[in-house]
């Protein structure tokens, strides 16, 4: 499954920026291989800026194609000189994230408004 509209309506994702400098990305529905492009373009480091918050609370599936991606953002916001940092996962996928041991290099918050206020 290749179709990028395919790929965009079995993950949808919302960017805003709530504050100057930080842009949320919220994603729904599953982050797999079929989709992980779109959240590795979403959060991609551009002139808009470098600061992110991965808004996971409408993932329902995470794979290692999605925990490659946000390492990867990861390493690209650090080394621009910003940051990533995840909020308001479900327990399904707060349990993947734990055990590939995600929090020790990534924030994760349990709600939107406190990974805004990190």
């Amino acid at each position: 499954m290749n179709d990028d509209i395919t790929q965009r309506a079995l993950l949808p994702i919302n960017r805003t920026m709530p504050q100057a400098g930080v842009r949320v990305v919220a994603c729904r529905g599953e982050i797999d291989d079929d989709t992980a492009s779109l959240l590795c373009e979403a959060l991609r480091v551009d002139d808009g800026g470098s600061r992110f918050i991965a808004d996971l609370g409408a993932v329902t599936f995470l794979d290692s194609s999605g925990i490659h991606v946000l390492f990867a953002a990861h390493r690209d916001t650090m080394a621009a000189g910003g940051w990533l940092r995840i909020a308001a996962m479900t327990p399904t996928i707060q349990e993947v994230v734990q055990i590939v041991d995600l929090p020790t290099l990534i924030p994760c918050y349990p709600t939107l408004t406190q990974a805004l206020n990190g």
